[in-house]
């Protein structure tokens, strides 16, 4: 999110309405890109489940309408509801992914008309609503329309994954993202120093709960991959016989890596000697200078082990994106505090892969590291907790249901997230199995 100053009295009408414009834009984007994950493929694909870990993508299109009309029509609006008999279908904790095609769905067509009505009402809310710093919490600096935002932006990633996991022909394309001409040059990896820095943040508007508040960490220094780990540097591990010996995996993983019998990242094949990917439909060979994808915090743990190094904490990860110390300020983003642009990082579906190893200098971090934003999700080693002086707002299930050590924290954001919904604070987590999620990583070691 763009910053707008504080409202004041001269100001307040200023400042409110670049809120406005601002909350418009998210909503906007994030819409625009929902339509072309749905209208890309027929009605057939959106019904169907590709994947019993994935809904069906007609679910997450009338899911996103139904938490837009609770939110903002109901909420925010005071509205009454327009479909209050589909509440339950569409509520992520009711109804598991698996069991979701066996419901009584919306249609694609009911479900898109829904969520397009929905949207209309949503404007008219925007224009009327107060957004001044006095004004409700749900309400203040547009908070409810940026939380919307980003949460169609996060369903929009879910489906891409869907799109991901579908077979048969591609049915997205982009332009491929650009290249990092000085990558050899880069150092292997950067020292953070250690000392104190504010993790968190308490000031920014559309900061979701688990990002906030704002607190004191202090992080003995350490040496940190100035890129993320590289297929060709994964490739090295499987062929070392990565996946064979128990003495580098955690033992849940190495149970994972029996059972289902794991010889290489998912969507990974060798055929005739090479290795090959498939990516949206595409069987490509294996991108030795991109960022490994697809793998599981086990599998990001092992190679770690193997490789004589170890996963970032999170919290040495944030100082590594954001702490300044010529200022000794935590910014907003790797590269300062403005807003991400194509030149700075690999986001919101403009490629539909990550950027070479090295690439984006512009945005790099004041520690030297580079695409700690974009590209790939990354791991820590870190579980899933709450910040001292947490407050769940505006609801519990968004976070803090899931604290505790089931769930480990990813960093950083993937080539799939949209900008709204990435920032240096800002937190994912995901069960450490998971490999169809956009998630790679990097090592670190003590200093």
């Amino acid at each position: 999110m763009t910053s707008v100053p504080d409202d004041d009295a001269t100001g307040r009408e200023t400042d409110t309405e670049a809120l406005r414009r601002l909350a418009l834009d998210a909503l906007v984007t994030a819409r625009d890109r929902t339509a072309l994950l749905t209208e890309s493929v027929d009605d057939g694909e959106l019904t169907a489940q590709h994947s019993p870990l994935m809904s069906p993508l007609v679910w997450d299109l009338a899911h996103i309408g139904n938490q837009e009309e609770q939110w903002l029509l109901r909420a925010v609006g005071g509205r009454d509801a327009l479909r209050p008999e589909i509440d339950g279908l569409y509520d992520a904790f009711e109804h598991p992914r698996s069991a979701r095609p066996s419901l009584p769905l919306l249609p694609p067509s009911q479900a898109r008309g829904y969520a397009s009505d929905v949207r209309g009402r949503v404007l008219e809310i925007l224009e009327r609503t107060p957004l001044h710093e006095g004004a409700r919490p749900l309400e203040r600096s547009g908070f409810a329309f940026g939380m919307i935002a980003q949460h169609e932006q996060q369903h929009d990633e879910t489906m891409l994954i869907t799109h991901q996991l579908r077979t048969g022909p591609a049915a997205l394309t982009a332009a491929d993202p650009p290249d990092a001409p000085d990558a050899d040059a880069l150092p292997a990896e950067v020292l953070v120093p250690g000392g104190p820095f504010t993790m968190g943040t308490s000031a920014e508007p559309w900061a979701l709960d688990n990002e906030r508040p704002a607190h004191r960490r202090e992080v003995a220094a350490f040496h940190l991959d100035t890129v993320p780990v590289t297929c060709g540097a994964y490739l090295r591990f499987v062929e070392d016989g990565g996946y064979t010996q128990q003495r580098w995996w955690e033992p849940a993983g190495w149970e994972m890596v029996r059972t289902h019998e794991l010889t290489a990242p998912l969507f990974w094949r060798r055929e005739g000697g090479q290795w090959l990917r498939r990516r949206f439909g595409v069987t490509e060979p294996v991108p030795e200078r991109e960022p490994v994808l697809h793998v599981s915090w086990y599998e990001a743990d092992a190679y770690a082990r193997w490789a004589g190094r170890r996963l970032p904490t999170e919290a040495e990860w944030e100082k590594a994106a954001r702490h300044d110390p010529l200022s000794g300020r935590s910014l907003r983003h790797p590269w300062g505090d403005d807003d991400p642009t194509p030149e700075r990082a690999n986001l919101g579906q403009r490629h539909l892969r990550p950027a070479p190893a090295g690439a984006y200098p512009r945005g790099a971090a004041p520690s030297g590291a580079r695409q700690l934003i974009g590209d790939v999700w990354e791991w820590t080693a870190s579980d899933f907790l709450p910040y001292p002086g947490f407050v769940a707002f505006p609801y519990r299930e968004y976070s803090e249901v899931f604290f505790g050590p089931a769930h480990k924290v990813l960093r950083g954001g993937s080539f799939a997230v949209g900008t709204v919904a990435c920032r240096g604070t800002f937190r994912n987590w995901d069960l450490p199995v998971r490999r169809q999620i956009f998630a790679g990583f990097r090592t670190a070691r003590d200093a």
